[in-house]
């Protein structure tokens, strides 16, 4: 091959890849689900997490958790706070990004809570930003997460058609209002200032006007009905509230220390920042959390950032499989005979949605051979209550396995149905009707497309 070859090549590769996107576009309104967070990590490259809705700060709710991180959704208004708020040393350790884009909150407070997880696998692609924004501010950090094209484009492709249109409908009429603005005070500039007329009595002045007052009112509702995302994690030693729209972390409490000196990145760890972070969250759901006279109408909801459950299920079903199989080289002759035989038909069967090719734990190979030399050194009697025992272990798992598997497909279901442009068919639809003549008398018109008179349309 000559070099002209060579050169073609190259050539071919550079043409070959994506497009350099210098100017971005919006990001559109995603829905609150745990459902669309989880696609949301899954799609940006972390692996071995999820997200789930919380129903309750009480204990019952919460302390059976091990959360990475919890995700607040509320209905948000103007708060105000101290600068000496976020004047904390610590704070500079925590990663912290500033919102700079409408309607990017969710994926701001995702990106705030990774970000500050030890010990998870978030991806090459975040691994680089994170590396490359470490010494950035947190108005240089959101600005180039709100210019990262894998960030934007897998916040887009979770919301619905319908969302996307209208972010770039506001983007457009926000840039036309602008430049009208600006064109405005441009033409005021250039006319000359008009002189100031002496007051002749005393005339009180002017009120205003009620529509004006009407328009602000209204600004001001508008304003009020804007949900909002943040996030609290546990990092440094103590608990953070990351607040896009603030200029910095909030300190929320101080974790107790550790007696082991163990890190915050393991489960026991993750646990004990709970009783920091109640009250926190108790507060801002009070404050923000109901609306209406009495307070009843709860606009908010509460997501955890917690380990995959359908990979622990997934691994603890793997894990008794194998433990049944190992007890079962051990038994004697005849065995069937000696244990529940209900216990027997039970195990024979698996479902096929019980196949996984989920990745087993690290920890798992030690974990089985361990088991395996403690079954090595049972008796008789033994292996058959140790069979029992994961016999009925297995069943329970398999169970638990099922409705990850039930949930994990409910949630595909939803997302296809959520992002499906329907609006292509409804316009074909409809313009089919009216093409054929059925349009008119479904909306009790008539030939001309006017309001029948008498009402001829049927009852029943």
């Amino acid at each position: 091959m000559d070099e002209s070859d060579d050169a073609h090549g190259a050539g071919q590769g550079t043409a070959d890849q994506a497009p350099l996107d210098l100017i971005g576009g919006p990001f559109a309104v995603i829905e609150s689900d745990p459902g669309v967070f989880t696609s949301l990590v899954r799609n940006l490259g972390v692996r071995g997490l999820e997200l789930i809705e919380v129903y309750g700060i009480e204990p019952w709710a919460m302390d059976h958790l091990s959360p990475y991180g919890f995700i607040l959704c509320f209905l948000w208004h103007k708060d105000a706070h101290r600068p000496a708020d976020f004047d904390d040393p610590a704070a500079e350790k925590v990663w912290f990004a500033n919102q700079l884009s409408d309607d990017s909150c969710a994926t701001h407070a995702i990106l705030n809570v990774l970000l500050n997880c030890p010990g998870i696998d978030i991806g090459p692609e975040l691994e680089n930003f994170k590396r490359e924004t470490q010494d950035m501010s947190p108005v240089m950090r959101g600005l180039a997460a709100t210019n990262l094209p894998i960030l934007r484009e897998t916040h887009n492709a979770l919301a619905r058609p319908a969302d996307k249109r209208a972010a770039l409908n506001s983007l457009a009429t926000a840039t036309m209002n602008a430049r009208k603005e600006k064109e405005k005070q441009k033409a005021e500039s250039s006319k000359p200032r008009p002189r100031k007329r002496l007051k002749t009595d005393d005339t009180p002045p002017k009120k205003r006007k009620g529509k004006e007052k009407e328009k602000i009112t209204v600004t001001e509702e508008e304003a009020e009905e804007s949900f909002h995302f943040i996030a609290y994690i546990p990092a440094h030693g103590k608990v953070w509230e990351l607040d896009g729209f603030k200029s910095g972390p909030l300190e929320v409490g101080e974790l107790p220390s550790s007696p082991d000196g163990g890190s915050d990145s393991t489960p026991e760890w993750r646990k004990a920042w709970i009783d920091v972070v109640r009250p926190a969250l108790r507060m801002k759901m009070e404050r923000y959390g109901g609306s209406g006279d009495d307070g009843s109408d709860i606009r908010f909801n509460l997501l955890a950032l917690v380990d995959d459950n359908y990979l622990k299920a997934a691994d603890q079903y793997e894990f008794l499989k194998r433990e049944q199989i190992c007890l079962e080289k051990r038994m004697p002759m005849g065995w069937q005979d000696q244990v529940d035989r209900s216990l027997l038909g039970s195990t024979l069967a698996e479902s096929p949605s019980l196949h996984s090719a989920a990745p087993l734990s690290k920890d798992f190979a030690a974990r089985r051979m361990e088991r395996d030399v403690k079954i090595m050194q049972m008796s008789q009697s033994e292996l058959l209550a140790a069979w029992e025992a994961c016999a009925r272990d297995l069943m329970s798992a398999s169970i638990n396995l099922e409705d990850e598997v039930a949930k994990g497909s409910s949630a595909n279901t939803d997302h296809i149905k959520r992002t499906f442009d329907y609006e292509p068919f409804l316009k074909e639809f409809i313009t089919s009707l009216h093409r054929d003549g059925f349009l008119n008398p479904l909306l009790d018109l008539d030939e001309n497309g006017r309001k029948r008179k008498g009402g001829t349309g049927k009852k029943g």
